[in-house]
């Protein structure tokens, strides 16, 4: 899973910039256009509301099920959400995986004073 999830980060973050890096060639960093054009229509406006909601869920995540398998460095996929949830969220699930792997959340393995599953 590790390694689908690495690719899911370098699409996550090649795509989104991939159309985002001629823009601001063309404008520079025009926060007020980048806006304007954003919300121009209706399909627009509904892709930005998607992505924002999908960043604050993923912010959500990421804080709560870091915080509930202790893991460190929050702050890395938190600052992922600059480039968009698409890079975030599954930066989040490679290091999730990656602490688990490790057994540092007592997860690795069935939890010996349950008994047999």
């Amino acid at each position: 899973m590790q390694l689908i999830y690495l690719l899911l980060c370098i699409a996550g973050t090649a795509l989104p910039l991939w159309q985002f890096v001629p823009w601001l060639r063309a404008h520079g960093l025009d926060v007020p256009l980048l806006l304007q054009q954003a919300t121009t229509g209706h399909i627009a406006a509904f892709a930005w509301s998607d992505v924002l909601v999908s960043g604050i869920a993923v912010a959500v995540l990421v804080v709560a099920e870091g915080r509930r398998l202790a893991m460190p460095r929050l702050w890395l996929p938190l600052a992922c959400l600059v480039v968009g949830p698409s890079l975030a969220l599954p930066f989040f699930l490679f290091l999730r995986e990656r602490h688990r792997a490790a057994g540092t959340d007592g997860s690795a393995g069935p939890d010996p004073r349950r008994g047999p599953i």
